[in-house]
């Protein structure tokens, strides 16, 4: 390829990727824009994109009209709580799978695998069913929680980077007569930190953006999550689109923190297992 025809394809990658980029942030840019305008600018056809007069009416709605601070502690809490189990039975079970030896250990795996390419609105109603009537666990903490515990893609993704640490070091604690668990602790997770981040921040923002299972089992406001709750936000006399899109902005805001504060940890689930040596 001649240098013109680099310099030409470079040129149209970059304006297209600028396309998607503008086409991807004007909408998060309308929402925050909205949430500093009255509903009636917010809900206009052609909306100001830079407001003639700034309001934080719209917060002080949303706050005072809604439940909002118990829906945001409800998301903290269940997001909270499925990262930390997570974390732990995922870390476990791709230790055992990527450096221990068991019978059947490739068969349970390969069976693991399968049912990610299982569909979750085949296993959605039964779910459901088990959860809320065999259970009796409608409108709790549990019935949230209880079937994120622990995903199969965390366990893959565990195991696929725990396969690339060095087994040298594992065999040289045996002979030191250091327990699994010894190992598990002292040797493996300390070099598994990385994988372990990547890992909590993919359940962590997963969770806080999860709509639909919390929408199926709760019942109460006091049991919704901030998305449940901004879908649910609705008054009598008509739709206040400025507290809804300051909703919004505060729903979004942890997570935009999160990854422009720990985007390399981001960038990192994306290669990660990808290489083993």
């Amino acid at each position: 390829m001649s240098k013109q025809a680099k310099i030409i394809f470079v040129s149209i990658a970059v304006a297209v990727l600028l396309f998607w980029v503008l086409v991807t942030i004007i909408p998060l840019y309308w929402m925050v824009i909205g949430s500093f305008q009255d509903s009636q600018s917010s809900a206009s056809f052609r909306p100001q994109m830079w407001p003639s007069v700034w309001s934080i009416a719209p917060y002080e709605r949303f706050f005072t009209k809604t439940n909002a601070l118990r829906w945001l502690f409800n998301s903290l809490f269940v997001s909270a709580v499925i990262t930390v189990t997570n974390l732990f039975f995922a870390s476990l079970a791709g230790y055992a799978f990527a450096k221990l030896k068991f019978p059947g250990r490739n068969s349970i795996f390969w069976v693991l695998l399968t049912t990610m390419m299982i569909p979750a609105q085949v296993t959605l109603i039964p779910l459901y069913v088990l959860v809320i009537n065999v259970f009796d666990l409608a409108d709790t903490y549990t019935a949230i929680i209880l079937p994120s515990i622990v995903t199969v893609g965390n366990i893959f993704l565990m195991k696929q980077y725990m396969s690339s640490l060095p087994t040298s070091l594992i065999h040289a604690a045996r002979i030191d007569a250091c327990s699994e668990f010894g190992i598990f602790r002292k040797i493996i997770l300390p070099m598994a930190k990385p994988g372990l981040a990547v890992l909590a921040i993919f359940t962590f923002v997963a969770h806080w953006n999860d709509f639909f299972w919390p929408l199926l089992v709760t019942q109460t406001d006091q049991m919704r999550t901030i998305q449940v709750g901004l879908a649910s936000f609705r008054f009598a006399e008509a739709t206040d689109y400025g507290a809804i899109m300051a909703g919004a902005t505060i729903g979004a805001l942890p997570m935009m923190v999160l990854f422009f504060s720990l985007q390399r940890y981001f960038l990192q689930g994306i290669t990660i297992g990808a290489v083993k040596g």
